[in-house]
């Protein structure tokens, strides 16, 4: 075979004009943009001079992302850059795509077009190669998401991911994101973190597949059309939504069927983008850098009677029974053997074991944003930053029941947001802390997050204060589409900047802290695990069983797990996270004025 074709392309009257394809569903629409025929990285390279591949490895996965010096020629003059390629497939021949995936050593090698952790470490290396080069950073983005396996969670994936997005918030050198086809979930923010964000015209930019949204939203993946749809994932929509920068178009068609034209057209826009980027003073980069990732998300604005009408101290810290030394057991306890277990549980033991059970492993509660700040701060210093209080989520998608489940999470958690920004003391050491309540729609990292943390840290520079963050939640927020996912590189360039004034960001990481959160602000600063705290790195466990077939191990991703993986430097009880903080305080920050 030749030639693959979709079902809709072989339809009567479809013809692959521009109105053809505004004719197709949102579900075939995507399908359109990952077509095994579009051209992908390695084709791109074909408008470059000077190519040199560099950082050649054989370890799995890294065919994944790949790497080359090149020059890029625009009215006489050579701009050095350097590529840094999602290679989703060997090959965009079909024909040929065809006869290696027959090889299962093949379908190995290629891991079903995810990066691994190597491939992510190959791109920090790169993108130093280039500050050391002065060369602009240019990523080219075409990835179903990166690897849900336990092996590469052993291997730090969600580390490396967010050290990619620290890397791009603090390059020397201009960076240039281009989104050739499919850029999806993590696998795609990694390296979209860039100055400028282009995008072919008929690729799709988004935080999670349609088939997955539909099984999560509507418990069936027959809906992934409706999905697709509701999330607002095709390029045209990221520009609109102000996630894209500009689109670069394929003139004639889609870009499988008119390649010459796409990669022409490629061309031509980028080495615009590069010439604009190379021209201005190298002084200004951060200044612009700053200001375009200042404009990034939405929001709306509450009222001060709004906040009234639901705001309240919620806690989730279990205290200690006033009549006995026992708490009853969970009902489902079961031992190695599965045999239930009934007995009571002693709260002293309870209680050092961080609220988890010592027999099954099975989490009493999960603290709030309140609990952890009265844990963190001196009593009574903590004072919410009136910068962010009235910030809450905009609904920009229209997402099916999004507006009930926001007025239900803060009826619930007694906050305007899953996150809250204020001023406190540590012992008597000023500080501003970021909080974090995993009850209020699973923590998840979203518009509102990446808006507060950058205020907040905006303001911990102005004031001189160490920047503390706790650190929970289970990915990006997908009602919000791809908008919640890209303002995570804005929270990295943020925390960049409160490090480079010379203060400390200290992360507490906390049970649970997994994708968007964890590939975000869980990844920065001196970051403390919290004592058997569990569900900490990219995927969930489910999400890897399921993708997998097997299980994962008993102690996978809890902090003694990571500890053991090399992962994790420091530990510490909740109720000792304040004097850990203390300590560090006043090794790494300079006297306050």
């Amino acid at each position: 075979m030749k030639h693959f074709f979709l079902p809709f392309e072989k339809t009567k009257g479809f013809s692959y004009s521009a109105k053809s394809i505004e004719r197709l569903s949102e579900y075939e629409k995507y399908q359109l943009s990952f077509h095994p025929e579009r051209p992908k990285y390695l084709d791109y390279l074909a408008v470059f001079d000077n190519v040199e591949e560099c950082l050649s490895s054989d370890l799995h996965g890294s065919c994944l992302i790949q790497t080359h010096r090149a020059e890029l020629r625009r009215d006489g003059v050579a701009w050095p850059v350097m590529l840094i390629g999602q290679q989703s497939a060997p090959t965009s021949d079909f024909g040929e795509l065809t006869r290696i995936m027959q090889d299962e050593a093949e379908v190995k090698k290629w891991n079903h077009g995810m990066p691994t952790p190597v491939a992510f470490g190959k791109a920090i290396e790169a993108i130093a190669i280039a500050e050391r080069e002065n060369r602009t950073v240019i990523t080219v983005i075409d990835t179903a998401g990166a690897d849900p396996t336990e092996e590469s969670e052993a291997g730090g994936i969600a580390w490396k991911i967010g050290r990619c997005m620290q890397s791009l918030a603090e390059a020397t050198v201009p960076t240039i994101s281009v989104i050739i086809n499919r850029g999806c979930s993590g696998g795609a923010i990694a390296l979209t973190g860039c100055d400028a964000v282009l995008a072919m015209e008929y690729s799709t930019y988004l935080v999670i597949s349609p088939e997955a949204c539909s099984s999560i939203l509507f418990h069936t993946r027959n809906k992934a059309n409706l999905a697709a749809e509701i999330s607002q994932i095709t390029s045209k929509e990221g520009l609109k939504n102000g996630i894209v920068d500009e689109l670069i178009p394929e003139p004639a068609g889609p870009a499988h069927r008119f390649p010459a034209e796409a990669l022409e057209s490629f061309r031509e826009v980028l080495g615009r983008r590069i010439e604009a980027f190379g021209k201005a003073p190298v002084e200004s980069l951060q200044e612009r850098r700053i200001e375009r990732w200042r404009k990034i998300g939405q929001w709306e604005t509450a009222t001060e009677e709004q906040i009234a009408s639901y705001e309240k101290q919620v806690s989730n810290f279990i205290p200690k029974p006033e009549r006995n030394l026992f708490i009853p057991r969970h009902k489902r306890c079961r031992n190695d053997e599965k045999r239930q277990i009934a007995d009571p549980v002693l709260y002293s033991k309870l209680l050092s074991n961080n609220f988890v059970c010592c027999v099954c492993g099975f989490r009493y509660t999960r603290l709030t944003a309140h609990d952890y700040i009265g844990l963190l701060l001196d009593e009574n210093s903590f004072t919410e930053h009136p910068e962010t209080r009235y910030i809450v989520d905009r609904d920009i998608l229209g997402f099916p029941d999004y507006a009930v489940k926001l007025r239900e999470a803060r009826e619930k958690n007694g906050m305007a947001t899953a996150l809250i920004t204020g001023d406190g003391t540590v012992e008597g050491r000023e500080v501003v802390v970021c909080a974090t309540s995993f009850g209020f729609l699973g923590g998840s990292f979203c518009m509102s997050t990446g808006e507060k943390i950058w205020r907040a840290s905006r303001i911990a520079i102005e004031r001189r204060r160490p920047l503390i963050v706790q650190a929970a939640g289970g990915g990006a927020r997908m009602h919000e589409g791809c908008s919640s996912m890209v303002s995570i590189p804005k929270i990295h360039l943020a925390l960049s900047l409160v490090e480079q004034a010379g203060l400390p960001v200290i992360t507490i990481v906390t049970d649970p802290t997994l994708g968007g959160v964890a590939i975000g602000f869980g990844s920065r600063g001196i970051r403390i695990f919290e004592h058997n705290a569990g569900n900490i790195g990219f995927s969930g466990k489910r999400v890897i069983e399921q993708y997998t077939g097997k299980k994962t191990s008993k102690e996978f991703q809890t902090t003694g797990w990571l500890q053991q993986k090399g992962f994790v430097d420091l530990v510490a009880h909740p109720l000792e996270l304040k004097s850990r903080i203390a300590g560090i305080i006043a090794n790494r920050t300079p006297e306050q004025p």
